[in-house]
Order: C-alpha cells, then sequence, then structure tokens
C-alpha cells in the first residue's frame, strides 16, 4: 500500500530523526506517519511531528469529532490505521473501589479491550474478560495499547497479556504475569507498557530473574528472561543506542540496567543507591545523545553519561523527600529534554525547568499541572515543533513554549472533566494520543477525539 506523499515524507523526516537522537529508531512500528500506536507515540518519544495543527485554540471552541461512553483506566489510548485501542474497567453489579484507594482488597469485574472506528467512534469490537482486582488505586487498566502489523498488545492491571487481531479482536495468544511466573500484583498493578521489538513484545513483570521477558509476538512464547530485584517498578521498558549499539534500558527500583534486546544478556547495571521508595521507578527513562536520565518521586532525578558498558554518574538528586526536592522528583510524567534543558513536573506539582548538564532549576509554575501546590500535581508533555502541547490534570490542554527563560503559555482548552478521586481530589491521570490532526483522550466515563488542524471548518 503506498502512503500519500506528505505521510511518506513525514515517516522517512522521523526515521531520521530517530536515528540521530539513537533511542527507539529500529523499535518504531512500520505504520502511518500520523498514526500514534503505542505509549508516547510513534518514535516512544513523546514528539508528535505531524503538520498542519492549529497555532492557538479558536475563541469559540474546539471541534469535538465524537466522544464514547467508556469505564475507567488511566491507560490511554493507541491510534492506528483508522482505529482507535483503549483498555477499561467494569465492575461487576454491587462492587465498588474502596473510599480509601490505598487499600487492597478483591474486587469482583471485568477489564475490557475496545476498538473503536477513528473516523466517528463508533465501537467495531470488544475483548471482555474476568479480572478481579487487588492493588491500590483501582480505578482500571494502566497500559497504553501497542499496535503492531495487524495486531494488538495490551497488559491489563492484574498481568493478563494479550495479543488481539487488530481488526476482528480476535484472541491469538495470551500471558498471566501471575500463574505463568509465580508473582502478586504489584502496589499499583502492572504498569510497564509493552514495547514490540522486531520478533519480540518486551514487558516488565516482575519476580525471581524475571523483571524483564520477552515474548515472541506472533505465538508468545518466551524467548528470554532476565534481572531480579525485590520489586519490578513501573517503568516501561526503552530502546536506546549507547556506545554503538542497541541497548534495552530497563529501570527497576534498584538499578537502571542496559540489556541486549535479543538475548536478554545484560550489558550494564548501575545501582539507585537508596533503593528508589516505595518502587515508583514509572516515569520513561529518557536519552539525549549519551546522556541517560531517570527521575523519580521521592528519589528524585539522576544523570549517567553512557560512553561505554561502565556508565559514569553526572549528577544525582542528593534529597530523598517529597516536599525538601533537589532536581526533579516527577511522580509519573515523562520530562521533555530540549535543547539542553529539562521540563516537566515535581512531587506537588511544581512545573519545572532545569539545566541538564547540572540539575540546576531555574522556574517553576503551578500553572499547567493543579494550579496550586497538590501532591502529585500532573501534566503529561508532547513537544510538537517550536512548542509542547500539555495535558493537565484538570482536564485541559494547553499550548505552550518552554523555554530556560520562562513558560509561556499561548492557549489553553478544557477537554475532559477531572474525575478519578483516587488521589482524594479529582484528577485525569491518562496519556493522550496525537494523530490525524487530532487528539484523543479519556478519562473515567469517555473517550473524545477533538480536531487540532490548522484548517478546520467550524
Amino acid at each position: 500500500m503506498m502512503l500519500r506523499e506528505s505521510k511518506a515524507f513525514s515517516l522517512l523526516a522521523r526515521l531520521g530523526l530517530a536515528v540521530m537522537c539513537g533511542c527507539g529508531a529500529l523499535a518504531m512500528p512500520a505504520l502511518y506517519a500520523d498514526d500514534w500506536p503505542q505509549w508516547l507515540g510513534p518514535g516512544r518519544d513523546a514528539v508528535w511531528r505531524e503538520t498542519g495543527i492549529l497555532e492557538r485554540f479558536p475563541t469559540n471552541g474546539l471541534k469535538f469529532r465524537w466522544r464514547v461512553r467508556i469505564g475507567g483506566g488511566y491507560g490511554g489510548p493507541a491510534v492506528a490505521q483508522g482505529r482507535v485501542y483503549v483498555m477499561d474497567r467494569q465492575l461487576t453489579k454491587g462492587a465498588g473501589n474502596p473510599a480509601d484507594a490505598f487499600a487492597r482488597g478483591e474486587i469482583p469485574g471485568t477489564e475490557r479491550v475496545l476498538c473503536l472506528k477513528e473516523a466517528d467512534g463508533q465501537i467495531l469490537w470488544r475483548q471482555e474478560y474476568d479480572c478481579a482486582y487487588t492493588m491500590s488505586y483501582p480505578a482500571g487498566p494502566r497500559v497504553t495499547p501497542a499496535v503492531d502489523n495487524g495486531r494488538v498488545y495490551t497488559l491489563g492491571a492484574e498481568g493478563n497479556l494479550l495479543c488481539l487481531d487488530a481488526q476482528k479482536g480476535t484472541p491469538l495468544w495470551s500471558r498471566d504475569f501471575k500463574k505463568d511466573f509465580g508473582i502478586k500484583t504489584p502496589t499499583w498493578g502492572f504498569a510497564g507498557h509493552p514495547l514490540v521489538d522486531g520478533k519480540k513484545v518486551i514487558c516488565l513483570v516482575g519476580g525471581d530473574g524475571s523483571v524483564a521477558v520477552a515474548f515472541d509476538k506472533d505465538t508468545g512464547k518466551e524467548l528470554w528472561r532476565a534481572l531480579t530485584a525485590k520489586e519490578p517498578g513501573y517503568a516501561p521498558p526503552m530502546i536506546c543506542q549507547f556506545a554503538g549499539k542497541r541497548q534495552l534500558i530497563l529501570w527497576h527500583p534498584e538499578a537502571v540496567n542496559a540489556l541486549d534486546p535479543e538475548t536478554g544478556t545484560v550489558f550494564w547495571s548501575y545501582p539507585f543507591t537508596p533503593p528508589v521508595r516505595s518502587g515508583m521507578t514509572i516515569p520513561s527513562p529518557r536519552q539525549v545523545g549519551d546522556l541517560l536520565f531517570l527521575t523519580s518521586f521521592y528519589n528524585g532525578s539522576m544523570l549517567l553519561r553512557v560512553g561505554s558498558d561502565k556508565p559514569s554518574l553526572v549528577w544525582q538528586s542528593k534529597k530523598v523527600s517529597e516536599k525538601d526536592t533537589d532536581g526533579l522528583h516527577s511522580v509519573m510524567a515523562t520530562p521533555l529534554i530540549d535543547h539542553g534543558y529539562i521540563y516537566g513536573p515535581c512531587s506537588y506539582g511544581q512545573f519545572r525547568c532545569l539545566k541538564l548538564d547540572t540539575g540546576e532549576r531555574l522556574w517553576e509554575t503551578f500553572d499547567p499541572t493543579s494550579g496550586k501546590s497538590e501532591r502529585w500535581g500532573h501534566a503529561f508533555v508532547v513537544h510538537h515543533g517550536d512548542r509542547s502541547f500539555l495535558f493537565s490534570e484538570k482536564g485541559d490542554l494547553i499550548i505552550a513554549k518552554l523555554r530556560p527563560e520562562r513558560y509561556e503559555e499561548i492557549s489553553r482548552a478544557h477537554l475532559l472533566d477531572p474525575i478519578n478521586r483516587d488521589p482524594g481530589r479529582s484528577v485525569v491521570w491518562s496519556h493522550p494520543a496525537f494523530a490525524n490532526k487530532c487528539v484523543y483522550a479519556r478519562n473515567d466515563k469517555e473517550i473524545v477525539c477533538v480536531s487540532l488542524a490548522a484548517d478546520e471548518r467550524r
């Protein structure tokens, strides 16, 4: 099938950029250039490269192309070849989530994988399975589906890995992490977004020798397993290129590790000292050249230089605290690194700018997150050209320019109401997708598609 000229050009440009930055270039699925087929988009780097996007939001409001009722969940949507894939949670009649979101019991219900028609939101198929929840914050699944070569891979909050036919929803194979690896559900559920790499699906699992596991993407057969840690954490597997070779970066609470993605052989391991508290390795590791940046809620930040199989420490936060912080203490947002500066939300919603080479803070603002100091105040960041799209926990989409001098908000529009009460206040904590000149976002009641096209007729 031939791509339209603009899409083909965009795909070639994206491939070239991925090769230059050395991260995820060969792991990127061969899909349409304006798709968002996995966590953080086509390049798994939170960059939206589509053109023809509006510069600011219109005064008469954005055009909602469609909105569809769904159940609860933290997992964002994936968009691929005219379809939208998202997971949700359905409670059994008479069941309810605990008032204290930290409480762990057994809550009966099901998980669903939904496939929607991108043009109008029509539900084309659904795959549903029994799934009693035992984790804290039980609103729903945590993971963005991964779409590759006519198949969609999903991971539920209790460790159900599914491979489904992307067109029909037919199950092709499945794995049960708790049963297959003899492990328990992590405190906040299984949350590491699967990585499709070549003929493999690589997952964050857990257990003795199986923190990282690669499965044959066609059959589900285990290909290799690697690493042991008391807790697996929640950070997704990422592919980077360091010292002239592709490396699978796997960050668990005790160390950041680089593996051979083909065999699981450990290239190097660098300890995170002290270990990350509460297992909260959540944000995706970020690479810039030979640098690797990590951030967590309690332990703060670490910057490594990976010029060989013996990484060296550039700088690390000295304070293990959620309030008395240094560096960047992000709970879940993957930060943006641009032209030598780091941008992202800190522990209480302080959206900050830091110097990459030293960790020095330059400014902070609560405007794009919670509006004031709030524990885990949050916003997701996606880069686009010379500006960024930020999705706040209040359900607002923001266009802003992030510069070392200051935060410059250009435009803001409300997409979804924050209705999840797990953190003790109403939030939207699911990452949106950007494709087809649109944004796709969900809360615990609906998913919406909103046009961001510059030439949209209203």
